[in-house]
């Protein structure tokens, strides 16, 4: 199967995502519009689409020119019945895509955080493996509405909108599913001084913390990347893919 990644900003990490692909036999073709503004052409060649987190909001079309285009490409592959993936930033696009609103610095979450699976939930196949509440890595202070269509997957108290699912396999996570230790201690170091003004101690108290919450998630994280792969139909060769790195 043929994958198109969009990265959003430098050091997102693929993380358990990436090791779920590679054990699919996944190729893998990156774009980093946030440095030069390419983007797939279209779904042709492709079997699925999935678009990385960010610092920016889903609307920031001033300094970030491209997402329109970013939103437009995630409905046709949507429309067109391929597996699309949105996370964080990701699912605040695809929700755009699909005519939500985007609310902006609503509520922030950082860190480990229970996520509750909806009734819908519980029957849909990204959260068969897991229990009715699972831990999950949390970074974001955007949100968005539920789109028109959409089915609400999971909440917590703060967020409502953690997963939705629109037709066959469009879906997006409002939390970093992919952000297994490795990555979440990758974050700590690339990005310490903004997360300790976010979570003031939060290094200080990280090894308790990860200790405490690190393995359910990174369990649970596995279990979601391998249930999204096995939404995707290949449908196309994968003679010339291009890069097929699965982290940075």
């Amino acid at each position: 199967m043929r994958v198109a990644v969009v990265e959003n900003m430098p050091n997102t990490h693929i993380g358990a995502l990436g090791n779920a692909l590679h054990e699919a036999g996944a190729v893998l073709e990156w774009f980093s519009p946030w440095k030069d503004q390419a983007l797939p052409a279209g779904r042709d060649g492709y079997d699925a689409l999935v678009v990385l987190g960010g610092e920016q909001s889903a609307v920031d079309d001033e300094d970030h020119p491209y997402l329109p285009a970013l939103a437009a490409l995630m409905r046709e592959f949507g429309d067109a019945g391929k597996s699309v993936l949105g996370i964080c930033l990701g699912s605040q696009v695809l929700a755009r895509a699909y005519g939500a609103e985007n609310i902006l610095d609503a509520t922030r979450e950082f860190g480990w955080t229970s996520v509750d699976v909806t009734e819908d939930g519980r029957a849909d196949p990204l959260f068969g493996e897991l229990h009715d509440r699972f831990p999950i890595f949390e970074w974001h202070s955007d949100t968005f509405t539920l789109p028109p269509g959409a089915i609400r997957l999971a909440s917590t108290a703060a967020v409502p909108n953690q997963c939705f699912r629109i037709g066959r396999a469009v879906y997006g996570t409002q939390f970093h599913f992919e952000a297994n230790l490795e990555v979440v201690t990758k974050w700590n170091a690339e990005f310490r001084d903004m997360v300790e003004s976010i979570e003031p101690g939060w290094h200080e108290r990280f090894p308790q913390t990860a200790a405490r919450h690190a393995a359910d998630a990174d369990q649970a994280g596995l279990a979601i990347a391998r249930a999204f792969i096995g939404t995707i139909r290949p449908s196309v060769a994968s003679e010339g893919a291009a890069d097929s790195r699965l982290s940075a």
